[in-house]
């Protein structure tokens, strides 16, 4: 244990032991997450080159008994520091139980129309291999290429300008352009071009003044334009035998770049939602590594971010390239192996934050339920606000299966009650191994046919669920299902990280299937710091352990 396990634990201990001496009937039933990346990650080190070797099964079977035995250790831990509570009866959400109301709630979430699979950009770890949601993103300063490049008008597109006509973008991960099929601009901005050197550059208006400084353009308008007078037409790629076609979006700033960006439809949620608007792929070269595939032949196999310096090359042989340099931003890592992350479009499985009217139906809850800090409500409501869809899939061996079997001829999920009925009794029975062990054979009724194509050919989902999907339906495996306790929660308490974790994943799952918030009321606490306001961490030398405190 930490010392933010400590105050978590002694801070739940202090208003359980309050409302008990006020005669309130208060029982304390602690639990644990037992899946998910941490997990696998410290059982993958301990297996090292034999972890791609095993089955799936073995690697599980290690999981659970790596989460088994910190359960116990952790158990005896917090009994040391006097907190109260059922320690013979926690839950676990790898209890055979749990893992059957966590696949229950999915399939109540999908045949209620929630649940959805599409290929879409995604938080993407390529050292952890697998997608990322919003509450496993952490920021962190990182130095990035930032360049401003040149993209050509075509010569039958400017009829009204005797020479060549160059869009200017600007863009910090140069990786992405070999995916670049649109270039926007606002529709309703004044847009500029300017004369140097017998050259015309295309800028907004608005950023022209900063942009002389930092391009060096110094020469006279010749024309200025509203956005939407370009729709349409089309641009080279600055190194690819392509065209990039000219779109508007409302997205577009004034607060830095030029006032157009480069549009890769894989690559970023504003770039995938511009391509369904005007009909684009949704294309993305880049594996699961986070390696160029063989669609860019130039780079193929190649780390995108080590391709950044190679393509910054190709710019400038190309004569596209007007000005590099290198910055520090703010931008996402992983949650776990804390390396960056990348954009990138893939098959998964989602929870539509518009179906039902769910994002705004989540809102009004948020104002409905006591926060404490007061302040943690604006928190909460801003992030749920302005969220995408929750990308719920993971491509794991460690977690709970997304248990969906989909037509192989027309891709429609089996919605039948029968089935599900089968499969979540098996899981309660044997756990979720079944679904990894078990052919679909033992699973469907023998001749079964797809309801929507007639065919007989089915193909299991082989992800597993987001581990904030197993701690949001803890309101119904825990607060549901034990008899000592009650549903809704009178209290939630957590750090205020929470807010984009536990407490978000709760109440989307809740108000989709339940119509509410499944607490009364959220109190978050801050994080325990050093005595001159530093974060704890080893690397400082400045961790105190609980453990040491309570031997002296």
């Amino acid at each position: 244990l930490h010392l933010g396990h400590a105050l978590n634990k002694i801070l739940k201990d202090i208003i359980i032991k309050y409302k008990s001496m006020k005669g309130f009937y208060t029982p304390y039933v602690p639990g644990w997450d037992c899946h998910g990346l941490p997990i696998e990650h410290e059982v993958d080190k301990k297996l090292g080159s034999k972890k791609h070797k095993i089955s799936i099964i073995e690697k599980r079977n290690r999981c659970r008994d790596y989460a088994n035995r910190f359960v116990g250790i952790q158990r005896e831990e917090f009994k040391r520091l006097g907190v109260l509570g059922d320690w013979n009866e926690p839950y676990l959400t790898m209890s055979y139980s749990y893992e059957a109301t966590i696949v229950r709630e999915l399939m109540e979430l999908l045949k209620h129309g929630f649940v959805y699979k599409g290929k879409k950009p995604v938080h993407w770890c390529p050292s952890c291999v697998t997608a990322l949601a919003e509450a496993e993103v952490e920021y962190a300063q990182k130095e990035s290429p930032s360049i401003y490049v040149l993209y050509r008008l075509k010569e039958a597109q400017r009829p009204s300008i005797k020479g060549d006509v160059y869009l200017v973008i600007w863009t910090t991960t140069p990786w992405t352009l070999p995916a670049n099929l649109a270039i926007a601009l606002h529709p309703m901005l004044r847009y500029v071009v300017v004369e140097e050197d017998s050259r015309y550059y295309i800028l907004a208006e608005q950023r022209l003044e900063e942009l002389r400084s930092i391009l060096g353009i110094g020469g006279k308008i010749i024309a200025s334009f509203q956005g939407e007078e370009l729709e349409g037409l089309l641009a080279e790629h600055p190194f690819l035998d392509r065209e990039s076609k000219l779109i508007t979006g409302d997205f577009i700033s004034t607060e830095e770049g030029t006032g157009l960006v480069h549009i890769a439809p894989g690559h970023g949620l504003e770039d995938y939602e511009s391509a369904l608007r005007y009909n684009l792929d949704v294309y993305s070269p880049v594996d699961s590594m986070g390696r160029f595939t063989e669609d860019v032949e130039a780079l193929s196999g190649e780390h995108v971010f080590k391709a950044n310096e190679k393509i910054i090359e190709m710019l400038k042989e190309k004569g596209a390239l007007i000005k590099y340099e290198s910055i520090t931003h703010s931008y996402p890592h992983c949650w776990r192996c804390k390396k960056p992350v990348i954009f990138r479009a893939t098959e998964q499985w989602f929870i539509s934050m518009e179906h039902n009217g769910l994002r705004s139906r989540a809102l009004s809850e948020i104002k409905r339920v006591t926060w404490i800090p007061h302040w943690g409500m604006n928190r909460i409501y801003s992030m749920v606000e302005n969220r995408p869809d929750w990308c719920i899939s993971r491509q794991r061996a460690w977690g709970v299966p997304i248990t969906v079997i989909e037509c192989v001829d027309c891709g429609t999920p089996i919605l039948d009650e029968d089935v599900e009925e089968e499969i979540i009794k098996r899981i309660e029975e044997e756990g979720s191994d079944v679904w990894f062990k078990e052919e679909l054979s033992e699973i469907i009724p023998h001749e079964y046919n797809c309801k929507n194509c007639g065919s007989s050919r089915f193909k299991k989902e082989m992800d597993i669920l987001d581990v904030w999907f197993d701690s949001g339906v803890s309101h119904a495996a825990v607060l549901e299902k034990d008899e000592r306790l009650s549903w809704p929660a009178s209290l939630y308490l957590e750090g205020s990280d929470q807010h984009r974790g536990w407490f978000q994943s709760s109440l989307l799952s809740s108000v989709a299937t339940r119509g509410r918030a499944p607490y009364e009321a959220v109190l978050t606490h801050g994080f325990v710091v050093d005595g001159e306001g530093r974060k704890m961490s080893k690397s400082l030398g400045n961790v105190i352990s609980p453990q040491d405190v309570i031997k002296k």
